[in-house]
């Protein structure tokens, strides 16, 4: 099933070519292959490192590489340096597992590694949990644990791994799957390791000793798949917390520096995933990076990943991947996982095509429920965006002329502009913009309708709108979302200076005080959403979209931990990794500077 669709998979069952079983043995293979270690330690001389393992992947230890790159000939200038004390890679072991090894510290990729270190945890017995490893999971028609086994090892040993679920859908089901109750019959998904998996250890990528390294129950979408014949069968490395949640600031600080984190999709219990078109590069932008990797490269056929700004768009974009990025409140995420920003987390669907995105978020709603996660307060937005038809319906067009005649279609320009002077994005907008005049327009006969932003030249053939973003956010920011207007920029000042202007003296945030003018904070923002004053010249999408560090981290990590401990309570065991305190008592992190960052969310005590 190389390169195979979810229709072409249905259809080599059903013709016999193919079988549940064969194909998550199939993809074990590949795992087997192409899953290794794609990096090498960034070290002060240059010296080989001893040869270290690491996690049993695919039934066998991960071997790490033992050549090493000398800093200096990345850093050309390094004698030179005089500043902090550089954090240099080295091997060492792990929290959750004395036993294994993961490279710290400064890494590099590695040239034609022939290895993309996508999936941390694969769903096969023995290996797909640290608490119940090895003979700790060994099936119950084996006879009973060992000695020293925890005890939620005989709940856990219970649940089939990927290939015990493929021969039970082969056996149940044969050649006549129902795929009205089954559409998802067969395929192999991987997750981003945030998506809580009750088979599978579930940190948010983060090296963390639990008591129990899997949570007791499955994410609301990962238990829809299942239900409808999935196989649950990995764990994609993503950058850790969903990249890394930042640093509030305070009084901790970092004893050794990384000249730079940029490039790293890091976990530090999984390692560095690589890009499949050249290893020695970022495997993305954004942090689902082993979800876009996975699906790439044939290690599975379709994966969830999130995204909180570009998580899910950018491992699609640099790994040649289709993606289907619903709306926040359509799909929950935070319900079952722990999000960097609880504001702006949501999942996408990774597949290699659109038309098998489409099907498996058909396969997401509940037949009863819909879209609706009860942990997940988002999802009870009235969501009249949601079709009444099945998505996959619409997933496939003739593309014949005129075939959109009787189509409006919005053109969102706010997010095509550019910066003055900025070349970066110029190929990609104008192409785009080409495409959507000359295919959507000419060709397919929609007519578009286009938005307005002061750095986009109208285009005279297009309609344009009655409204556009700027002038949306002005009246929706004072009402829905205020505190926005206060946001600091990274110099510390205002970051919408003629807001700052026009306001009374006011705190900003705890101890920044700014405002020079004589309006009451309140009485500008009703004035800003009547359209009696003008919008600062910055409040747009780029702005408003720009990450901004959300104290909300400081609330959803002991929320998630709480509610997983509660679960295991319920089922009459025990976790004690159940705050932040907890988490960085029993947590190891791959830069020093992450180390220090959750010491200082740990003392976050201001929601604001």
């Amino acid at each position: 099933m190389d390169e195979g669709t979810i229709e072409e998979l249905h259809a080599a069952i059903k013709a016999g070519r193919t079988t549940c079983a064969a194909v998550v043995e199939q993809y074990i293979d590949r795992v087997r292959v192409y899953n290794g270690v794609a990096s090498l330690l960034v070290t002060e001389d240059g010296a080989p490192v001893q040869a270290a393992r690491g996690a049993v992947r695919a039934m066998a230890a991960l071997p790490f590489p033992t050549d090493t790159v000398k800093a200096s000939t990345i850093l050309p200038d390094l004698h030179k340096y005089q500043g902090p004390t550089l954090e240099y890679g080295r091997m060492e072991a792990t929290a959750s597992d004395p036993g294994v090894m993961q490279q710290y510290g400064m890494i590099v990729g590695k040239p034609d590694a022939g290895q993309l270190n996508a999936l941390a945890t694969l769903n096969i017995r023995g290996e797909r949990s640290v608490t119940c490893r090895g003979d700790f999971d060994r099936h119950p028609s084996a006879g009973p644990l060992p000695l020293g086994a925890p005890p939620v090892c005989e709940m856990f040993r219970r649940l089939p791994d990927a290939l015990e679920r493929a021969a039970d859908l082969d056996a149940t089901h044969g050649r006549n799957p129902d795929l009205e109750k089954m559409p998802m019959y067969g395929v192999v998904f991987s997750f981003k390791d945030p998506f809580d998996t009750k088979d599978m250890r579930t940190t948010a990528g983060g090296d963390a000793r639990y008591d129990i390294d899997f949570p007791p129950r499955d994410h609301v979408l990962v238990e829809q798949l299942r239900n409808k014949g999935a196989i649950i069968f990995a764990k994609a490395v993503n950058t850790e917390y969903n990249g890394r949640a930042g640093n509030p600031g305070g009084r901790h600080a970092p004893d050794q520096v990384l000249p730079s984190t940029l490039g790293y999709q890091r976990s530090t219990w999984g390692g560095n995933p690589a890009n499949p078109y050249d290893t020695t590069r970022s495997a993305s932008l954004g942090s689902s990076s082993g979800s876009g990797v996975s699906v790439s490269a044939n290690l599975v056929m379709a994966s969830l990943g999130e995204e909180t700004r570009a998580s899910c768009r950018g491992p699609a974009n640099h790994n040649a991947v289709a993606l289907i990025l619903p709306h926040k409140s359509m799909l929950g995420f935070n319900g079952g996982a722990i999000g960097a920003d609880i504001y702006c987390d949501r999942s996408g669907i990774l597949c290699r095509t659109i038309a098998d995105c489409a099907r498996v978020l058909d396969a997401l709603k509940d037949d009863v429920e819909g879209y609706y996660d009860p942990r997940d307060h988002y999802t009870t937005v009235p969501r009249s965006s949601v079709l009444g038809t099945p998505y996959a319906s619409h997933a496939k067009t003739p593309g014949r002329p005129g075939a959109l005649a009787d189509m409006r279609i919005g053109v969102v320009r706010e997010s095509m502009v550019r910066a003055p002077g900025s070349k970066t994005e110029e190929p990609i907008v104008t192409a785009a913009a080409r495409e959507i005049k000359t295919i959507l327009g000419g060709r397919l006969g929609a007519t578009l309708v286009e938005s307005s932003d002061p750095l986009w030249k109208r285009d005279p053939d297009v309609e344009a709108m009655t409204t556009d973003l700027r002038r949306a956010l002005a009246r929706l920011v004072p009402l829905i979302m205020p505190d926005v207007l206060f946001r600091l920029g990274r110099d510390g000042r205002p970051l919408f200076k003629e807001f700052a202007a026009a306001i009374v003296p006011t705190e900003f945030m705890p101890g920044k005080t700014f405002g020079t003018g004589t309006m009451q904070p309140i009485d500008y923002c009703v004035a800003l959403a009547e359209g009696r004053i003008a919008p600062p010249a910055n409040l747009d999408i780029a702005t408003v979209q720009e990450q901004e560090l959300a104290m909300a981290f400081r609330f959803h990590v002991p929320q998630y931990l709480s509610r997983r401990a509660a679960d295991w309570k319920a089922r009459g065991f025990t976790e004690t990794l159940a705050d932040f305190a907890a988490l960085n008592a029993r947590s190891k992190f791959w830069g020093d500077d992450g180390r220090a960052a959750f010491r200082n969310w740990e003392e976050v005590t201001d929601p604001r």
